[in-house]
């Protein structure tokens, strides 16, 4: 008995145990995601910002920004304030002195500057900054110690937010200004914690009811079609609650959550679809077969069945080998992910391989154990099949898969011209594939929000009506630390002297180093630091021989970090997914031609992916259907995740349809039939899964935040991709241009194969 049909029947003989443990563990999973079980829930636990790579230039910088930081600030922006009228400039005074002398009374307050606080008359010099050019808005700006505990400053925060909003709506109200709004730091970054969890409630709304609906046109029904969902649940919740976890033990940013649950809702409910076709296969198999009439009339419970045992056996036997050798490829492929120097994608890594490994678990043991419950109910008739019209339809893909059908025919007829199936298909993929010879990472701002947000708007407010608190564009630190005075000039000078650098910054001294200075950079007018023309800018700048040398930070020199630390990182994670994948579809074909050309196939569809998403988010076709602005490139912790994630995705379905051809060959069959065979058995499937997971996907791109709308699409896309073009024609056709040598592999590593192999 193989280890899988050993396990099928473990799970039915306790299947009432394992799904209580499954409801269990998922349940409190769950509430310790959601509640923090009396600590700190998961999304109040992420962090968000640009991705850096730790020891690199621009993280050095952000290093000393951060530690020379006075401590959170709190702005208050009024648009709309007559400040030439002395008396309106009486009333603002009267209300921001009320509440000025509120707020810091609040523990851990340590600033609080508004143009009002000298004596009432004309406003001051000193408070310039504080006041528009066009004199009609102006700030309060309260600054916190930079010595708080988290807990207090949180509290510090909020009483700070509280009384700055209130402080505003008295001003809209009484003193007829246009509008009032608080940001900060924080504020963005919840902004940005709560879009996601909004995109991701919006996703799996409309995820979730449309995949029932596919799941029971291809079912036939509801209970069948309920089965994978039962998995998706559970795996959801559950690999919300290993996230948590993880979050004591790494940092992880907010867009985790959406990218692992988008990964683990597509595969449970693709493997609880390969696990309940093949459930019902195996069923009426055995039936068929069975001549014992007291067998045939079992009426006792469904979990002590034994035809219902023995199906749920061979299932776990046949389709619980593929979901192992398919989440292990996939789980993998995703891993590569954490030899990446960016912990962003290290977290993306782990957090994925984590929930891979969940929806396979589910997919083995919960979905076999609700089948062992529910038993020959599958045999019955489903209510929509007494429909007039649907019921055919339902009938028709509601059954068990017949020998012959639309996929075996596709099979035949693409044998009959493999080379020129062949070659089409790959020229198709190499055609969507070549925009990506143009592509352009980027790192997103405060812009990851929508245009829309308050929060966005609030903060680019801040930056177009008062420059003095307007970001720098790119941001310059002598390495050396007290650089006296004739040095600093001549840095100033030759960055002045950069082609694309409109002024520099007075330098400002770093409280968190001693004796080492900050010079920012503003770039030319119509050159966004996160441009092509900004990076070229930070290439000559760290190009330039300098008389003193220079560290360079800024959203450009991070993006120029990343990019870099994705080359050096490639290597290492290719190298670890090839090798692995290798050995796996060896150990599961026993062929060494088989996987090789897997990972060409999927090399090759993954190109065409990224090729069709520059396509649309960089070069922005498409973007009035998709609802965004194009960011004039793609996200580069997106485009990693599209290469891993994907590359995971194609070997999926690679393992779905190759498991079903080997089997058929190892039956005796030639390498022609078993392909027409593994085609017509797991054509459906692969079909009906593909489009399950890209209304999963698509799901999510319908959220606001960009980034997780070009994940989502791509994803969608490189689904949509493989289960077509590559898995429908290029594999059939590839593989019956190779015949026989498909099964081919060195004499000395067939021991190998035999010793090792796991088999059904």
């Amino acid at each position: 008995m193989s280890v899988f049909a050993f396990l099928g029947r473990l799970v039915t003989r306790h299947s009432l145990w394992v799904v209580a443990a499954w409801v269990a563990f998922a349940g409190i999973a769950g509430a310790a995601a959601m509640t923090g079980l009396g600590g700190t829930p998961l999304f109040s636990k992420l962090e968000t910002g640009q991705p850096t790579i730790p020891g690199s230039d621009s993280a050095k910088v952000d290093n000393f920004i951060f530690s020379s930081s006075t401590g959170v600030a709190t702005l208050l922006a009024v648009e709309g304030a007559e400040l030439d009228d002395p008396d309106a400039v009486k009333s603002l005074h009267a209300k921001v002195s009320s509440y000025r002398a509120r707020i810091a009374t609040i523990h851990g307050v340590d600033e609080v500057q508004d143009p009002f606080q000298h004596p009432f008359g004309p406003l001051q010099p000193e408070v310039e900054m504080l006041v528009s050019e066009e004199q009609d808005a102006f700030l309060v700006r309260v600054v916190l110690s930079n010595k708080l505990g988290n807990e207090t400053e949180d509290l510090a925060e909020a009483r700070v937010e509280r009384l700055l909003e209130d402080l505003g709506d008295e001003i809209v109200a009484a003193d007829k200004a246009e509008s009032a709004t608080v940001t900060s730091a924080s504020i963005l970054m919840n902004a940005v914690n709560h879009q996601m969890e909004a995109d991701l409630v919006r996703g799996e709304l409309i995820a979730l009811p449309i995949s029932l609906l596919v799941m029971v046109i291809v079912f036939g029904g509801m209970l069948a079609a309920g089965m994978p969902i039962i998995g998706a649940l559970a795996s959801i919740l559950a690999g919300l609650g290993s996230i948590w976890g993880l979050s004591f033990v790494m940092e992880l940013d907010s867009v985790v959550i959406n990218v692992v649950t988008l990964l683990g809702l597509g595969l449970s409910i693709d493997y609880g679809l390969l696990v309940v076709s093949r459930f019902k296969e195996e069923l009426q198999r055995i039936i068929d077969t069975t001549s014992s009439e007291n067998v045939l009339q079992f009426d006792g419970p469904s979990r002590r069945d034994p035809l219902v045992h023995e199906a749920v056996a061979a299932t776990v036997a046949s389709a619980g080998r593929t979901v192992v050798f398919s989440a292990l490829t996939i789980a993998i492929s995703v891993a590569g992910l954490i030899a990446m120097p960016s912990s962003l994608l290290k977290g993306l890594g782990t957090a994925g391989s984590v929930i891979v490994l969940v929806a396979l678990l589910t997919a083995i043991t919960l979905v076999p154990a609700v089948l062992t419950l529910t038993g020959r109910r599958f045999l019955k008739p489903p209510l929509l099949s007494r429909l007039p019209l649907v019921g055919p339809v339902v009938g028709r893909l509601g059954g068990v898969p017949p020998e012959t059908g639309a996929f075996s025919r596709l099979a035949t007829g693409v044998q009959k011209h493999p080379w020129i199936v062949m070659a089409g298909c790959i020229t198709v993929l190499l055609i969507a594939a070549w925009p990506a010879s143009n592509i352009h990472l980027r790192n997103s701002g405060v812009d990851v929000l929508p245009a829309g947000s308050a929060e966005r708007q609030a903060f680019e407010l801040v930056g177009e009506r008062f420059p003095a608190f307007a970001q720098a564009d790119v941001w310059i630190v002598p390495v050396e630390r007290r650089l006296d005075e004739t040095a600093l000039t001549n840095v100033a000078e030759q960055l002045e002297a950069v082609d694309g650098i409109d002024s520099v910054d007075e330098p400002v001294e770093l409280d968190g180093s001693p004796g080492r200075v900050m010079l920012g950079l503003r770039l030319e007018d119509g050159i966004t630091p996160d441009s092509r023309e900004a990076v070229s800018i930070v290439r000559d700048i760290r190009a330039t021989e300098f008389d003193s040398p220079i560290y360079v930070g800024g959203q450009a020199a991070g993006q120029i970090d990343f990019g870099a630390s994705l080359v050096k990182g490639l290597p290492i994670a290719a190298g670890m997914v090839i090798v692995a994948t290798f050995i796996l579809l060896f150990l599961m074909t026993g062929s060494v031609l088989v996987p090789i050309k897997a990972l060409l196939t999927n090399a090759l569809s993954i190109a065409a992916t990224l090729g069709i998403t520059t396509w649309v988010f960089q070069e922005g076709h498409g973007s009035g259907l998709l609802g965004f602005d194009s960011p004039g490139g793609l996200e580069s912790y997106v485009v990693a995740i599209v290469v891993a994630f994907g590359f995971g995705l194609a070997m999926d379905y690679e393992v779905f349809l190759l498991s079903r051809i080997k089997e058929f060959y190892d039956k005796g069959m030639s390498n022609d039939e078993a392909v027409v065979r593994g085609l017509q058995g797991s054509g459906r499937i692969i079909t009906s899964a593909a489009l399950v997971i890209i209304v999963v996907f698509a799901g999510f791109a319908s959220g606001e935040l960009v980034a997780i709308k070009e994940a989502g699409f791509a994803l969608a896309v490189a689904v949509a991709l493989d289960a077509t073009l590559v898995r429908m024609l290029l594999v059939p056709a590839t593989m019956t241009v190779l015949g026989d040598l498909n099964w081919w592999a060195p004499k000395w590593m067939k021991p190998i194969a035999d010793r090792f192999a796991i088999k059904h």
